[in-house]
């Protein structure tokens, strides 16, 4: 197909010679081609709300399953021998515990006889001394009638020092009363007198004669007191 120019037959040109700067009219001549359909876009398809994750604490990671096994474990083996240990520690000392027991309770025993052989012979010694004292009386009496007065005096003296060294020597002291201050610690008033002759209570006699044992009262003195005459 060819167009004329009114104005000049040499322009005459074919549709196909058109000029690059009208291709835009060309292409408005032409019929246009029915465009593809494009692909309709799908809606997306509703999906279900996924339950969310709760939240992550920072926290290191936890350790495999095995790991928290075999710590376990190692810990299980630790406190096994823990009570192990303890069991026997506790054994022995159960087991000194009943020897003291059984110790105490032999000394005990040994004490108690101890204690009864004191009190039956620890005046063995002090009673073979005093045998020796009954000895020389005995022998005074035996002879009192081959001897004089005077003499029989003597021995008895005699054995009556030898008594008393022999208690002296024990730790035993006759308690000196006579003319003293009255003292109720080591004299026991028998009898009492008045008297304007003394100004506070005074041994005036003493009737039976008191003993010390190493500085202890064994036997106060039996004594007549002298007080102040009332007015």
């Amino acid at each position: 197909m060819s167009f004329e120019d009114p104005k000049s037959k040499d322009d005459i040109y074919e549709i196909s010679e058109i000029p690059d700067e009208d291709d835009a009219l060309r292409e408005a001549m032409l019929p246009k081609k029915p465009e593809a359909k494009k692909p309709e876009a799908k809606e997306p398809e509703a999906k279900e709300p996924e339950a969310k994750e709760p939240a992550k604490d920072h926290k290191k990671p936890e350790k495999p399953e095995h790991d928290e096994v075999k710590s376990f474990k190692n810990k299980l083996k630790k406190r096994e021998a823990e009570i192990k240990d303890l069991k026997k520690e506790n054994e022995d000392l159960l087991d000194k515990y009943m020897r003291a027991v059984a110790e105490m309770e032999n000394l005990r025993k040994r004490l108690e006889r101890e204690k009864q052989d004191f009190y039956q012979f620890a005046l063995n010694e002090f009673l073979r001394e005093i045998l020796n004292v009954q000895d020389n009386f005995e022998r005074a009496l035996m002879n009192k009638d081959q001897t004089d007065g005077k003499t029989f005096q003597e021995g008895i003296e005699l054995i009556a020092k030898q008594f008393t060294d022999l208690i002296r020597k024990r730790g035993v002291e006759p308690i000196d009363a006579f003319q003293k201050k009255f003292d109720p610690n080591l004299h026991q008033a028998v009898l009492t007198e008045e008297s304007d002759q003394v100004e506070e209570p005074l041994v005036g006699e003493e009737l039976q004669k008191g003993y010390t044992l190493n500085g202890r009262l064994l036997r106060p003195s039996l004594v007549k007191v002298i007080i102040p005459k009332k007015d």
